[in-house]
């Protein structure tokens, strides 16, 4: 089975294909942070208020570690527990998207906070700063939560497992990043920051992706090991869910105070909600909170940039063919 311990080497007969399709759906997304052009966000940063200047500030500096920490918890634990080549073909490339992110968002960083000492901040904010220590801690929490196992070798281990991957992807990639997005889009569809906004599409769909084939893991371990979705793994679940949007929302608090116009604290709660209850909805769990998703952006975000991802701009997002193509051959 999927998580049992050791380390399956062989690719045929194939047991897992769907890993082996996201991976090769994973290579046609390849992009490079040298396609992303933030010159014209220097122009709009200039005339950002002080609160703007505090949001984007506070955002980049979640941004600088945000995913160095989700390549950590894909190195020290979920590359070794997942037992099938080709879901660790999926990992391989993922890992390689996280450093692509984190090369975007140092490039970020560079671009936008020019002074040294601004960017050193921004790199020490999971210490300094209270709102993203927090979610730092909570990611720290769950990593360490799996850390000293070599081998998952009863129904406690493979739970304990199911509750990291189920962490990183419902709550991290799929609540902390979504509620980064959303400034983002928000951003946008008031005309500013094109650059970063552009970058952001690509990382959402990395993003979107990363969680769907973690998913995809949960549903193979479902099925080959039903009885561990019982009651208490969904308490456990809704709890860490739960806990995730209070530490976002804590963070919106940080970055808005009061509110800005079309974005208020109320409506970044009611967002969370939201996409926590669409995370707990894909688990086969109950949704918690009932919200209703308040951004118009973000609806749109998900059709524009996720849905039709490929048929809208193929040739800016995948890799170019290289080679000849005979044409007397039969098609």
């Amino acid at each position: 089975m999927l998580l049992d311990p050791g380390m399956n080497l062989t690719l045929r007969p194939m047991k897992y294909p769907d890993f082996y399709e996201q991976y090769r759906a994973a290579i046609k997304n390849t992009w490079t942070v040298e396609e992303v052009d933030l010159a014209s966000d220097l122009a709009d940063l200039a005339k950002f208020t002080p609160q703007e200047q505090h949001l984007i500030h506070r955002l980049v500096a979640f941004f600088a570690t945000g995913d160095t920490i989700v390549a950590n918890n894909l190195v020290l634990n979920l590359y070794q527990h997942v037992n099938s080549p080709e879901g660790r073909l999926y990992l391989s490339r993922q890992l390689f998207e996280e450093a692509v992110h984190v090369q975007f968002y140092l490039t970020l960083l560079d671009t936008y906070l020019p002074d040294p000492d601004e960017r050193a901040k921004a790199f020490a904010a999971v210490d300094n700063i209270p709102s993203i220590k927090r979610k730092a801690d909570f990611c720290f929490k769950w990593i360490d939560s799996v850390f000293e196992m070599r081998e998952l070798s009863g129904a406690e281990d493979r739970r304990a497992f199911l509750l990291n991957l189920i962490c990183f992807a419902a709550c991290i990639e799929g609540l902390f990043f979504y509620g980064a997005f959303a400034y983002v889009y928000w951003l946008r569809s008031r005309g500013l920051l094109d650059g970063l906004a552009t970058g952001t599409n690509w990382v959402f769909r990395d993003e979107s992706c990363h969680m769907n084939f973690a998913f995809s893991v949960v549903d193979v371990v479902r099925a080959e090991g039903p009885e561990l979705f019982d009651d208490q793994m969904r308490d456990q679940v809704t709890a860490m869910m739960d806990e995730a949007v209070e530490c976002e929302l804590q963070f919106a608090q940080d970055l808005i105070g009061e509110g800005m116009p079309g974005m208020t604290v109320n409506d970044m709660q009611s967002y969370l909600q939201y996409v926590a209850d669409q995370r707990l909805e894909r688990l086969g769990m109950p949704k918690k909170f009932g919200s209703e998703n308040p951004f118009p952006f973000m609806a749109l975000q998900d059709v524009q940039e996720l849905t039709n991802f490929f048929e809208r701009r193929p040739t800016a997002y995948q890799t170019a063919v290289e080679g000849t193509v005979d044409l007397d051959e039969e098609f």
